[in-house]
């Protein structure tokens, strides 16, 4: 909380500061910021709504049964193909992941879910594989995928 008001009050200062040096560009800076504000509000609204959508019907014993820390290395590895398949943006992922381990989720599949968001992309695949090659993109997601899994049982082991 304390950290917010700090940005906020960083945010409102430079802000006041702008104001006074020019008027005219902290106008157009305002205005740029509202319509790429209005831009991209739709799909923030669409992607928070799913994710409370997701927390609200998944049970916590499903959360639990399927990457809680009873779930081994196959709530792990589930963990890590739901990160490769989803293209959830971070300051959402890292919420939601949040939430999973409130739930019980186990660390090291909060860790290979986040990181497999990042490093592997399927749904972008055929994109990579335009510029890239089939080759390339097999290999770096594979590369990728196993790396994640290793990422994540080090944080298991560092976090314990």
């Amino acid at each position: 909380m304390a950290f917010a008001a700090v940005i906020w009050g960083v945010a409102g200062v430079s802000l006041i500061l702008s104001w006074a040096k020019s008027r005219e560009k902290t106008r157009e800076a305002l205005r740029f910021f509202w319509r790429a504000f209005l831009s991209l509000a739709p799909s923030i609204v669409a992607i928070i709504w799913t994710i409370g959508f997701i927390l609200t019907f998944l049970p916590s014993g499903f959360v639990l049964n399927t990457i809680g820390r009873n779930a081994g290395i196959m709530g792990v590895v589930i963990a890590a193909a739901f990160g490769s398949i989803f293209l959830i943006p971070a300051f959402i992922a890292f919420p939601l992941a949040a939430s999973f381990l409130r739930q019980g989720a186990d660390v090291r599949a909060i860790a290979a879910f986040v990181t497999t968001l990042v490093m592997v992309g399927v749904l972008t695949a055929p994109l990579e594989v335009k510029f890239f090659g089939k080759r390339f993109t097999l290999w770096r997601n594979t590369l990728s995928f196993v790396m994640a899994l290793v990422i994540a049982f080090v944080m298991g082991e560092v976090l314990r």
